[in-house]
């Protein structure tokens, strides 16, 4: 029994370290599930702020189209619009690289909603409401109706058949629309086709012009009366519209009448019109867009203008194949400069990068998963991004 003693104390000793190496198993388990644990909790987390991402998405877009200015006057520091050019962008995002596509005001409308490039017709804002008419039966570079005229054949598609083919609201708001019946109707109001379109011309009562309208230059929908009737409104409807989310489309496209989107100056009516009378109507209207349910829940509000003073353009802008210079005497519509308010963009922002109507077309798509029309699908060009959306603080005026 001599080695007993040492015996015991091997066994003492063995039992320790298994004791030990038993720890260190539990240890090494304990940890492992851990790490599985805090990787199912990663995945969940990025799961969850996928889920949330997708949430933050615009689901009500409201443009205001204005007219005829260049950048420099309508952003300048003695502008005559300092709401427009000075108090809104601290609200919002300037765009000053924002271009018109063409000249004059109707291709650059029907480009907005259709991604078509103007014509020789529709560059002379169809003074003729006339009938489009084809010059090849095969379509042109990213779905570019070949030939010329006003009225696109029911196969062209608009920003409206989309909306409708999803499920989502879409109304035009023209103000002065049927202010006199004798010229137009106060829904859907346009000349009978291959007349001459007389509302170029604005009178003391109506000062709405259908060049400014690009829904009533579509067969798509002007075949469809009480389609058009539903959707192409006169203005007095939106204060009641702006509301309710239920009663507020999801594209609301709104355009002044000739004095209030700066056309003319002075006006009709006697108002003083350009700028200043801009500057009036915006002060009033844009406050109601900013307080609806609508627009705080998720909506985007675009002010922009048709078209500048000169032919430049941006963002690989291509005109109509076998067509003119999209901006007769250039190649664009020239910069204008666009400021928009989300609730999903840093108030304050400025955003360099350029873009232009076919931008905006394409960004309005991408907001509603639609797929994108004419040239709002070109290779190179892009819709706003995050220099615009959720934007950076650094860039803050």
């Amino acid at each position: 029994m001599e080695g007993s003693p040492k015996i015991l104390a091997d066994l003492g000793a063995a039992r320790v370290a298994m004791r030990s190496l038993a720890s260190c198993l539990l240890l090494l388990v304990a940890l492992v599930w851990l790490a599985i644990l805090s990787a199912a909790t990663a995945k969940a987390t990025t799961a969850t702020q996928i889920v949330q991402s997708a949430a933050v998405q615009v689901r009500h877009v409201f443009v205001v189209v204005l007219e005829n200015e260049p950048y420099e006057v309508t952003f300048g520091k003695q502008s005559l619009a300092p709401y427009l050019a000075h108090t809104l962008p601290k609200e919002g995002i300037l765009l000053p690289n924002y271009y018109g596509i063409g000249h004059h005001s109707l291709d650059n409308y029907i480009a907005m909603i259709s991604g078509q490039a103007p014509n020789p017709a529709t560059q002379d804002d169809c003074k003729t409401y006339s009938e489009f008419r084809r010059n090849s039966s095969e379509r042109g570079a990213d779905g570019q109706m070949l030939g010329s005229g006003c009225i696109y054949p029911v196969d062209v598609k608009s920003l409206p058949d989309q909306l409708d083919a999803a499920g989502l609201s879409w109304k035009g708001y023209m103000e002065d629309m049927g202010a006199d019946s004798s010229r137009e109707s106060a829904t859907c109001g346009h000349v009978a086709i291959g007349t001459e379109d007389f509302t170029h011309h604005a009178s003391a009562k109506d000062q709405y012009a259908a060049k400014h309208n690009p829904f009533v230059y579509f067969h798509s929908i002007i075949d469809d009366p009480a389609r058009c009737a539903k959707h192409v409104v006169n203005f007095d409807g939106l204060a009641r519209d702006l509301e309710h989310i239920d009663t507020t489309p999801n594209f609301v496209f709104i355009t002044p009448n000739l004095c209030h989107d700066g056309h003319d100056a002075p006006c009709a009516d006697g108002e003083p019109g350009g700028l200043i009378s801009v500057d009036a109507f915006l002060r009033i209207w844009v406050p109601r867009i900013l307080a609806s349910p609508a627009y705080r829940k998720d909506g985007l509000l675009v002010i922009t203008f048709d078209e500048g003073t000169d032919g430049e353009a941006c963002c690989h802008e291509r005109g109509l194949p076998g067509g003119p210079m999209a901006g007769v005497f250039g190649t664009g519509g020239g910069r204008t400069g666009a400021v928009l308010l989300s609730p999903f963009i840093a108030s304050g922002t400025i955003s360099m990068k350029p873009y232009n109507h076919y931008s905006l077309l394409r960004t309005i798509e991408d907001e509603f998963h639609l797929r994108h029309l004419g040239y709002a699908g070109a290779p190179h060009l892009r819709g706003f991004g995050t220099d615009v959306f959720r934007a950076s603080s650094s860039t803050r005026w």
